[in-house]
């Protein structure tokens, strides 16, 4: 059987929360569901289908520890080494107050133990006052747009995809953004002076039709919805590359037609510049919109 291959991306300079939109295959009884919790941390040793990993606190799991973990894909372990710094996903069948069958997936190498490795790609990790360049995205509505014709309001941009299967992922950005946007249009003066944007990295299939129905449903005005305060758009597969890496959006092909990605969500200032860089999924839209209301009166 041919060996799998192995995706590990190297994020330079920062670590961050990997968000894996990848549905597990472990199976799992129906009153027993699988869970999957991100997790980050660095890599104390290996073994052939194991890696001991001195992690940070992991909610709704257990507390910061150094433990083995089981991989899901043995295979990678020849590409994982004592310090590398990575962030993955662990997936757990729940038993009632404990977890069974406990695994590591979605690995991502962050930071590089051995000296002599270089990235084939270097990813931009976002920083208060960058310049955001003014890329171009095709829209619901099949129209382009460029970032830069958000000059003067506040923009508020997510990466997701429509086909991701998990719920505390790309569906919980869009959640999210859902919320921000009907928080936003209870001020009429602030609404207009803010404009959201969710970036799907699957142009390919995230056709302008698709992400008009997607859209829809999120905002829950489905078909009569006019799109004049949250876009949904995407790059085109040439320009992809570079909004994925400025924006620090790692993306590799799973199963089924899956995408593995890190999540990235970002304020952009009237002035066109990043404000505020959000790489994991734990924000909260109450204080996104506390934030977004300062910077529209500024």
């Amino acid at each position: 059987m041919p060996r799998k291959p192995l995706a590990l991306i190297l994020f330079a300079l920062s670590i961050f929360s990997i968000q894996g939109c990848r549905q597990s295959t472990t199976p799992a009884a129906a009153t027993s569901p699988t869970k999957a919790f991100p997790v980050r941390g660095k890599i104390i040793a290996t073994d052939a289908t194991h890696v001991t990993l001195d992690h940070e606190a992991v909610p709704g799991f257990m507390d910061a520890m150094t433990m083995p973990y089981k991989l899901k894909d043995p295979s990678v372990v020849s590409e994982l080494h004592p310090g590398d710094l990575i962030t993955a996903t662990i997936l757990a069948t729940a038993d009632g107050a404990e977890f069974r069958d406990v695994l590591l997936d979605n690995i991502v190498v962050i930071a590089q133990g051995r000296p002599d490795y270089k990235p084939a790609v270097q990813y931009h990790v976002p920083q208060a006052g960058d310049a955001v360049p003014n890329f171009a995205l095709l829209n619901q509505s099949d129209r382009t747009l460029h970032l830069s014709q958000f000059k003067g309001k506040v923009l508020v941009a997510t990466f997701v995809y429509t086909r991701c299967p998990l719920a505390d992922y790309c569906p919980r950005m869009s959640r999210n953004f859902a919320e921000i946007d009907k928080a936003l249009q209870a001020d009429p003066d602030l609404y207009a002076k803010t404009h959201l944007l969710s970036i799907s990295f699957d142009p390919t299939y995230d056709t302008p039709k698709v992400l008009r129905s997607y859209g829809g449903a999120y905002t829950g005005n489905y078909t009569t919805e006019t799109f004049k305060h949250w876009d949904f758009a995407a790059p085109s597969e040439k320009d992809l590359p570079a909004v994925t890496q400025f924006f620090n959006v790692g993306i590799t092909p799973g199963d089924a037609k899956s995408l593995t990605h890190s999540l990235s969500t970002i304020i952009i200032g009237k002035d066109g510049k990043v404000a505020a860089w959000y790489p994991t999924n734990d924000w909260q839209p109450a204080d996104l919109v506390a934030q977004i209301k300062k910077l529209a009166a500024s």
